[in-house]
Parts: structure tokens; sequence; C-alpha cells
């Protein structure tokens, strides 16, 4: 195969800096963050333009169906082709052609997912074709496999390094989403809203299909049958090892997203769309850390954690456990000042972004819960992502039974708690959740480094947390005796010093005590594990 075209730069790590963490997060906090942060922007305009109704419609009902069929069609190989021994630019045509024949088989996969999706959607609402609700269903569908047709493309991406195609397709194609809801709700005002919210996602999975098709065609110079790599008579010819990998993976997805979703789907099963509404709103706030940090750094680290056990280093235990304190810690002080700052300043924040509406209603109340949601969700991210990066496959089945065991539970709680404390009681099953995995997956770094002192769980919270804690406290207070409802602007100017105050009494103590992390986590290129 032909090299990259000149006018795109090669992004293909050096041999020694194969398990670069920083350079992968950089990358990934970058997409997540153009990717994320213009949705959540242009959500502070559309949650004013909206009834509840069709809120609950585009944040839960519309969110869960594509997630449901995305994740169940490409989670598991994304998984297992990232443990793949292909990472570097030097892998040959052969090697890709494997790695492809494997990619290609989400493809059919996702068609079957969708059209299940599809006609149980119609099954269970009853649903006619002419009803503009069936119609945007249908669109979704098609805004999915547009995506699908590009995953295996993504997945050659992902193991080459072309971290920057992900960030210029992710960015182009969310901004592409926001435009055309944007247009059709203000010059389109009789447009029904559910036909708005299915063009929007189909113009989103053509930009992601037109990207990395346009991407290898055109710049890299590969031709149409080399990713495509299928001939006659060799149809079957695929490493059989990894494809037995991405069905592991696959079926633990069925699982993880039961985990995963499985308060949306108890929520639009049993709950009314005001609550749906709620649910959403706090969901997209409270959750824009999670995928603008959390995510791409359990990504990043995962990727990390692979190469790092794939090799044959005498240190080879050494480096993981370093590795493994390093994230741990960093999710850790992000989750504490969360858990610090978060539940003081949720009303204002609502009232701020969405008005008075929703900030006088359960929202802010849910947004509270989220926050001590956030640091639970943060450590399970990162012990699981270890736990997928260097457990064996037999680890990974016993794994798969205790998420088949944790899902039943989540799913009990998330019904019994909906009935009786509403979109609060989602977060709560969540968190007992999360808990639970975590405690799961802490008996396995534990057994992992049983022969080593490389890692300990006390060395992975950072220093200075109880100033952090003390904070919390504080600015609880000040929420309580200064912040006034009725006068709002007046009281938060004083409340939001208070916080201030307090925020950097605490970033200055940490820096202190954690400055030779801080300055390792700051300097991306000066450090190259």
């Amino acid at each position: 195969m032909s090299k990259a075209s000149s006018t795109v730069p090669s992004e293909t790590p050096k041999d020694g800096d194969r398990a670069n963490l920083s350079r992968t997060l950089k990358y990934l906090l970058a997409t997540q963050f153009l990717s994320r942060g213009i949705p959540f922007i242009f959500n502070s305009w559309i949650v004013r333009h909206l009834t509840q109704e069709d809120y609950a419609v585009y944040a839960v009902q519309f969110h869960l169906f594509v997630t449901c069929i995305l994740f169940l069609s490409r989670e598991g190989f994304r998984r297992a082709c990232m443990r793949a021994d292909i990472k570097f630019e030097g892998a040959s045509a052969k090697d890709n052609a494997a790695l492809l024949k494997v990619a290609w088989m989400s493809f059919p996969l996702g068609v079957v997912i969708t059209i299940a999706g599809c006609v149980f959607v119609f099954w269970w609402q009853g649903l006619q074709h002419s009803d503009p609700y069936a119609q945007a269903i249908l669109i979704n569908g098609f805004a999915c496999i547009l995506e699908l047709l590009a995953e295996p493309l993504y997945i050659l991406s992902q193991t080459l390094f072309l971290l920057k195609l992900r960030l210029v397709v992710e960015t182009l194609a969310t901004f592409s989403r926001c435009v055309t809801m944007y247009i059709l709700i203000v010059n389109l005002t009789n447009m029904e809203k559910g036909i708005v919210f299915a063009l929007s996602q189909a113009a989103y999975g053509a930009c992601i299909f037109l990207g990395y098709w346009s991407y290898f065609l055109l710049f890299r110079a590969y031709r149409s049958s080399d990713l495509i790599p299928f001939r006659l008579g060799h149809m079957m010819n695929f490493d059989k090892q990894l494809s037995n990998m991405c069905m592991l993976f696959t079926l633990q997805s069925f699982r993880k997203l039961i985990l995963q979703e499985g308060e949306k789907i108890v929520l639009v099963w049993l709950d009314t769309p005001y609550n749906q509404a709620v649910y959403g709103l706090v969901d997209k706030l409270g959750s824009l850390v999670v995928r603008l940090v959390f995510l791409p750094f359990e990504e990043s680290s995962y990727s990390t954690f692979a190469r790092s056990a794939s090799g044959q280093s005498p240190n080879k235990s050494k480096n993981l456990g370093r590795r493994l304190t390093e994230a741990m810690k960093l999710v850790l002080l992000i989750g504490l000042l969360f858990l610090a700052f978060g539940p003081s300043y949720s009303y204002c924040l609502i009232r701020l972004l969405y008005g008075q509406k929703w900030s006088d209603g359960e929202a802010s109340t849910a947004l509270r819960y989220y926050c001590l949601y956030i640091i639970v969700l943060a450590m399970n991210g990162t012990s699981e992502a270890f736990l997928h990066a260097v457990a064996t496959e037999n680890q990974l089945k016993r794994s798969n039974n205790s998420l088949l065991v944790f899902s039943l539970i989540y799913v009990a709680l998330n019904v019994l708690l909906i009935r009786s404390v509403g979109a609060i009681g989602l977060i709560l099953a969540n968190s007992l959740n999360m808990i639970l995995r975590i405690i799961y997956s802490a008996i396995f770094i534990k057994h992992f480094f049983q022969e080593s002192s490389s890692f300990s769980f006390c060395s992975c919270l950072p220093s200075g947390w109880t100033i952090l804690l003390l904070s919390g406290v504080a600015t609880l207070i000040s929420e309580k005796v200064f912040l006034d409802r009725e006068n709002f602007w007046s009281s938060f100017f004083i409340h939001f010093c208070i916080g201030f105050a307090f925020f950097c009494t605490s970033a200055f103590v940490i820096y202190r005590r954690e400055r030779p992390f801080i300055n390792k986590i700051i300097r991306f290129r000066d450090h190259s594990d």
C-alpha cells in the first residue's frame, strides 16, 4: 500500500512511545471536548424551545434506541481489535486485511440488530408506517447503518493511531447534527420534532461515513479492495482467535448495555415523560464530565494497559502498577472535586443554564445526587479498563458471568427505586451497581498484583483529599445561609465567591502535595510513558 499523502502527516508513534497514555489521552480529550462540548452549548438553547414531552423523545427515547443498536453492534469488535497485535504504521497489507475481515463482521450483525430494534419499537408502541414517530425510528435506523458502514475503518484508524482523524470527523459530524437540528427547528416549525431529531442523527451518520471513507480512499491512497478484503474462495479465511474474542466481548456488551443504559430502559418503560425529561436533562449535564474526561481517559487507559500487558518486558508488572496508580489517582482527584463542589452549586448551574422552570423542580436535586455518582463512575471505568486489558479469556468469561448477576440486581434496583423516588432512584441504583463492579475489579487487581509490590490502593488516593471534603461541607453551609432563590443574582454572587475561595485554597494545597504528579499530567510531551 502506498503511504499517506504528504498533506496528512503521519501519526505513527515511535516504538518506544507505543504505550504513551498522555498522547492518546490528549487527542481523545480534544475529540470529546469538541464532540460533546458543541452539543452541550446547543442543548442549553434547545431546552428552552421544546416541550417536556419533545425533550424526553430527544434526550432519552431516541438516544436509547441509537445507543442500543450501535453499542451491541460494535463495542465487542472495538474492544477485541484493540488487543490485536497490529498497533503501528509498519503493519503489512496482510495484517490490515486480517484485521478488516474481522472488523467487517460488525456490519451484518449491526444490520440484524437494527432491523430487530425497529420491529420491536413498532410492536411495542403499536405504530403504523404513516406515524411520524415510526418514520423517525426508521430514519434513526438508517443513521445507524451509515455509522456501521464506517466502523471497520474506524477500527483500522485506531489501531494505526490516526487520532487526529477521529478528532476531525467526529467534530464535523457533531457540528452537522447540531446545525441540521437548528435549521429545521427554526425554519420548519410545523415539522414533527421526532422527524427533526431523526434527520439530524442521519446527518451525523452521513458525516461519519463520508469522513472515514474519504480519508482512506483519497488521502491514504487505499483501494476499495484493500478496505473490503474479501475474495471469492477465501471468504472464511479470517483470524479465528480474534473473531472469537470479538464474539466474547460482544456477548459481554449485552450485559454491559443493561448496566450502562438500564436506567433509561426502565425510565421509558415505567415513568412519565416529565421524569424522562428531568433525567435526560440531568444526565446530559451531569455526564458532561464523564464524556469529556472519563470516557477518553478510560479508552486511552485501556489502550495503554493492553499494550503494556502484551509486551515481554521484565518490568511489565512494575510498569502496569505505576500506570494504574497514576490513572486511578487522576480520576479520583477529578471525582473528589465534583463531590466537594457539585452538590452545593447544582441549583445555581441549572438556574443559569436552563431557567427557573427547571431549577425549581426535581432537576437540581437529581443533579446533586449525580455529583456523588460521578466519583464511583470514574473509579469503575478505570478499574474495568485494566481488567479487560490484562485478563485472560477465562477471566473475561468469569467477568461476563459477574456482569450478568450485577445486571439482574441493577434492573431490580431500578424498578424498585424509580417507583419510590423517581429520577433520583435511577441515580442511586446506578451508584450501587457501580460500587458492586468496583469491588469485583478491585478483587481482580489485588490478585493480579499479589506477587508484586508495584501497586497498592492506598497510593491511589491523592494527597489533600481532606481539604476537598472540608470545602464541600463549607459550600453546603454557604448555600443554606446565603443563597436566596427569590433574590437569586445578588445572593448567588456571595455564594460563588465563597466557593471560589475554597476552590483556590484546595487547589493550592493539592498542588503543593502532588506537584510532581500534576506536573507530569500537565506536560504531555515531557515524558514518554
